[in-house]
């Protein structure tokens, strides 16, 4: 049962400055009229800022209701729901982080919006590992808004000239070690072309390109609750033995062990990189002229899975416009947005019956993306991010460790891991 006050602290402290934040646009005021136009308030992070903007322009050049979009930055978005939400100055609807939705459902946030997504015809086809974590006891609180994936990638160009098949990527973690290890001693002498590359000192790059190579494998990082942690376990310790590997045969590039995240996929567009895991929101943004393929992440024998991240959006529970944010919510789950929106612009669908949609199927590897929705996962815990995304917490010290330290002191760190999680 998830605790309902879990982390209530924050909330409370960051209330005391609710007055000085101000309310940005909140969803307060009197309730109009049943036939008037309506405006409602909307927050997304600057990180899903394209897509929300293209969602709510179409949406307001098509309706009566409109939208006010507030793009915030993604560093501060936190501090400001959490000092909205104390000071109830919330706007009508606002994004988050998927992963950081249990938080927010936990603390009452959003509204419950269970019955009105029962009637929805595609309920059952909206992307589960989103409407997983927007369910608490039951009750259903969010939509699916952006979906961002993690992949491999393999530059064709690179391995025609080290020899490799250029049009058949890795089926497997062990098959991926070893193209890139072709890569490196065939073409690395130069010092430009490196057969791969990660984050090596990013909690969250780790938790992104690694885990789904566990859960391919059948294996979990942590138990349902999100309160201890099976990082130490056979699944994950062959992982990072793989990897660990390729870093001492010097195949991950100088620069990966000291990788913090800024910069961890700017290697790849420049074609220096020959194969490594990636979003799959970056492939639209990779040069026109470059051939690139594109693989479910595989487990050390084979299988597939992916990280789904990205943002969901739910209606705030202080809300005096409820039926016109479900207008617009519903909406953007809609065909029409979905497909002459999303997909038009090749961002990951939220539904799993249109990953073969008219537009993706112009590019079968936005079908294969499209794809991988229904068989990722997204992981759940209330302290996910003092966790696994502080790069002073306890998970980035053990998967350090792991790759490039001593491996003996994963298990004590998957210790403080678990404590990490189970803290109140």
């Amino acid at each position: 049962m998830r605790r309902r006050l879990a982390g209530i602290s924050l909330f409370g402290v960051l209330a005391l400055t609710a007055a000085a934040c101000g309310n940005g646009g909140g969803g307060g005021g009197g309730t109009p009229s049943s036939d008037a136009p309506v405006t409602i308030t909307m927050w997304t992070r600057a990180a899903t800022q394209a897509q929300s903007e293209r969602l709510v322009k179409a949406y307001n050049s098509t309706h009566k209701n409109q939208v006010k979009l507030t793009v915030i930055p993604t560093d501060n978005y936190q501090p400001r729901i959490a000092a909205a939400a104390g000071a109830r100055q919330l706007p009508d609807v606002f994004a988050a982080d998927v992963i950081f939705v249990p938080n927010y459902t936990s603390q009452g946030l959003f509204l419950d919006i269970t019955d009105k997504i029962a009637a929805l015809p595609y309920k059952d086809k909206l992307a589960p590992s989103h409407m997983k974590l927007g369910t608490l006891e039951g009750r259903q609180y969010t939509l699916p808004h952006t979906l961002d994936l993690s992949v491999w990638f393999w530059n064709k160009d690179l391995y025609e000239k080290a020899g490799l098949d250029p049009e058949q990527g890795p089926k497997s973690l062990k098959e991926f070690a070893q193209h890139a290890t072709t890569i490196q001693d065939k073409l690395g002498e130069d010092g430009k072309v490196h057969g791969t590359f990660f984050g090596g000192n990013c909690g969250g790059c780790y938790v992104f390109t690694f885990w789904p190579s566990v859960w391919a494998a059948g294996g979990q990082v942590m138990n349902p609750e999100g309160t201890t942690s099976l990082n130490d376990q056979p699944a994950m310790t062959e992982v990072f033995k793989i990897w660990r590997e390729l870093y001492e045969k010097k195949a991950t590039g100088p620069t990966a062990k000291e990788e913090q995240g800024p910069t961890w996929t700017g290697f790849f567009p420049k074609g220096e990189i020959g194969v490594m895991p990636m979003p799959s929101t970056t492939l639209g943004l990779m040069p026109k002229d470059m051939k690139i393929g594109v693989t479910p992440i595989a487990g050390p024998d084979g299988g597939e899975s992916t990280f789904v991240g990205g943002d969901s959006v739910g209606i705030a529970a202080t809300t005096r416009n409820a039926e016109a944010a479900w207008e617009f919510l519903s909406w953007t789950v809609s065909d029409e947005a979905q497909v002459e929106v999303m997909a038009r612009n090749k961002d990951v669908v939220a539904r799993t019956d249109l990953a073969g949609n008219k537009y993706s199927s112009e590019d079968p590897r936005v079908v294969l993306i499209n794809s991988l929705v229904a068989k990722g996962q997204t992981p759940f815990a209330l302290r996910f991010g003092q966790t696994y995304n502080d790069p002073q917490g306890p998970w980035l010290r053990l998967a350090r460790e792991a790759v490039f330290g001593d491996a003996a002191k994963v298990a004590q760190l998957n210790a403080d891991v678990t404590k990490s999680l189970q803290q109140q």
